[in-house]
């Protein structure tokens, strides 16, 4: 069996590419900062790799003080979030969550509110499914 190796150090090599309908080959910080985060869910194109209905997957990179702009409500997903690096504070009915260690994660399931608030720069991999419109917040609200 023959192999080719794809590699993301050469110029221009940011960007991510598509091989055909079924394989992408990205970078994560990259990637996400094209579309809030996200990097895989039902949001994406019908024909990329990425697009998926079953499960969204978001590399968040929060500053200091970032926080949802409101509480989401009648969730319908389950969510894992995986903190990468920094101090990620996650609000839920009753008890707020400290992610301090890298590795550190909390997982909900459906029905549970929730709210968010990075104490420090923070990076966290968020794993939800399935994946449903309709949880977008506007950037700014008035």
């Amino acid at each position: 069996m023959e192999h080719s190796s794809d590699t993301l150090d050469g110029p221009g090599s940011d960007a991510g590419a598509a091989y055909g309908d079924t394989v992408y080959v990205g970078n994560a910080g990259h990637d996400a900062a094209l579309d809030r985060g996200w990097i895989l869910g039902h949001f994406k194109d019908p024909g990329d790799p990425r697009h998926s209905e079953d499960v969204e997957i978001k590399w968040g990179v929060h500053p200091p003080g970032d926080t949802r702009a409101r509480w989401v409500r009648g969730e319908e997903r389950t969510a894992l979030l995986v903190l990468i690096s920094g101090r990620f504070r996650v609000e839920l009915p009753g008890r707020s969550v400290v992610l301090e260690r890298q590795g550190d994660y909390v997982v909900w399931g459906r029905g549970v509110d929730h709210s968010w608030i990075a104490e420090e720069h923070s990076v966290l991999l968020t794993v939800r499914w399935p994946s449903v419109p309709g949880y977008a917040v506007p950037l700014r609200e008035s």
